[in-house]
């Protein structure tokens, strides 16, 4: 075949390679990674879980660059450029870079098919493998058991919250999902369990693996007030430390989770508590409870399953008093879509409900039914794309208002694409 030559082409030839979009199984993408030679010099950190993955995964990364660490992190998925997957020491790699991996990639496959999600990670982990690292941050994708991820060991584990999601793949209940996830521990090395309530499957397959299990509340533990908060564990404590610059209810736990994580690490990768706190203090990572301050204000977060608007209700409602809040909404057909809805009816009085560029959206109009079925009362509105959504809200509400996009990363990052509002002036597309 003739190579692609373009980051685009690449992308459309892995979207047409497999009949399917998620094909669990690991020996394929095991294969091509050993056809390749492909391995990292430098620590692995793996990071699974239902909620909070990308948080954790950007506040490891930042507070390791604090510490003077040369960073890299593959993160998914992307809200508007694909090269925001591939991250070194805090930058998304130029597009250009990755196509000599997914040339690479595509010699080494030969007759084996892989997905759009196997084909992309190992030409990023190539990409990553190729610089000189000290640390490799590694996001699992669905699951971990069967994740592509999973197809590179990990020397620190970590598992966030375990909730109902990707039911139709990972299991119907906590236990059956937490076993998934668990698929990423290995023998003697550090797994850090970060759901305060975690499965018994969890600590099961830890235990019949080997690992060696860092749980939160036993082995780390933080604790605070209004203004700061202290993180301890084994023989380490960190004190006076800031709230991480990432906003959400849930984002000291992420943090806690980080820090420990590092921890686990020490022996290759000391940290000073200065790092610590600048880390905390610079982490970035758009669309996780982002709020862009103007008339009226705007929320964007990419919470799309009942625990995480939950945690979104939760954080909206800390916020203080607002006029009016209203909603920008999108999602996969494939979720709990009452669910999601249910922790927001009480705080917003207007949906805009938007269609998605993928078929495995739910249209506006399916979307528009859920939101009466849970709030019978509320203005709906259906809309082609999420810009026009949120154009359409900004017609509507008062500068004194608050405007929440939410929902899948195809809904932030339709509103993301043509790069945030200006801040000190009503938003305007």
């Amino acid at each position: 075949m003739t190579y692609p030559t373009t980051l685009e082409g690449w992308l459309a030839h892995c979207e047409r390679l497999h009949a399917k979009a998620i094909d669990m199984t690991l020996e394929r993408v095991r294969t091509v990674r050993e056809r390749l030679g492909l391995t990292f010099s430098a620590p692995v950190i793996s990071v699974a879980g239902t909620n909070g993955k990308g948080s954790t995964c950007a506040l490891i990364e930042s507070i390791a660059r604090a510490a003077g660490y040369r960073t890299g992190l593959f993160i998914k998925p992307h809200l508007v450029h694909f090269e925001e997957r591939c991250q070194i020491d805090g930058r998304m790699v130029a597009g250009e870079s990755l196509i000599e991996h997914f040339a690479a990639v595509e010699a080494a496959r030969g007759d084996i098919t892989l997905t759009y999600f196997e084909f992309t990670l190992l030409a990023i982990a190539r990409r990553l493998a190729a610089e000189p690292l000290d640390l490799v941050i590694l996001e699992v994708g669905l699951g971990g058991r069967l994740d592509a991820v999973n197809a590179f060991d990990a020397d620190v584990a970590v598992i966030t919250s375990v909730a109902l999601d990707h039911t139709e793949y990972l299991g119907n209940d906590r236990e059956s999902i937490g076993r998934e996830k668990a698929g990423i521990l290995r023998a003697g090395k550090p797994a850090i369990i970060a759901d305060p309530a975690p499965p018994a499957s969890v600590l099961a397959v830890a235990a019949d693996v080997g690992a060696d299990v860092w749980l939160a509340g036993r082995d780390f533990h933080h604790q605070g007030d209004r203004q700061q908060w202290t993180w301890s564990g084994r023989g380490r404590r960190y004190a006076a430390l800031g709230y991480p610059a990432l906003r959400g209810a849930n984002q000291v736990l992420n943090a806690s989770a980080a820090i420990a994580a590092l921890e686990a690490l020490r022996a290759r990768i000391p940290l000073a508590a200065q790092a610590v706190r600048v880390g905390l203090a610079t982490v970035e990572l758009p669309g996780r409870f982002q709020i862009v301050p103007g008339q009226p204000v705007l929320v964007l977060d990419v919470a799309h399953n009942p625990q995480s608007a939950a945690a979104l209700a939760h954080s909206l409602d800390q916020m203080g008093y607002y006029a009016d809040t209203v909603a920008v909404f999108g999602a996969m057909h494939d979720k709990d879509l009452a669910g999601v809805v249910q922790p927001l009816a009480p705080l917003v009085t207007a949906w805009y409900l938007t269609d998605l560029p993928i078929a495995r959206a739910a249209t506006a109009d399916a979307l528009a039914e859920v939101v009466r079925g849970v709030q019978p009362d509320a203005a709906v509105s259906a809309h082609a794309s999420p810009s026009a959504a949120l154009a359409a809200a900004l017609d509507q509400v008062k500068p004194e208002a608050r405007i929440v996009v939410f929902g899948s990363f195809f809904t932030v990052g339709g509103v993301l694409a043509a790069g945030l509002p200006r801040l000190a002036a009503p938003h305007r597309p």
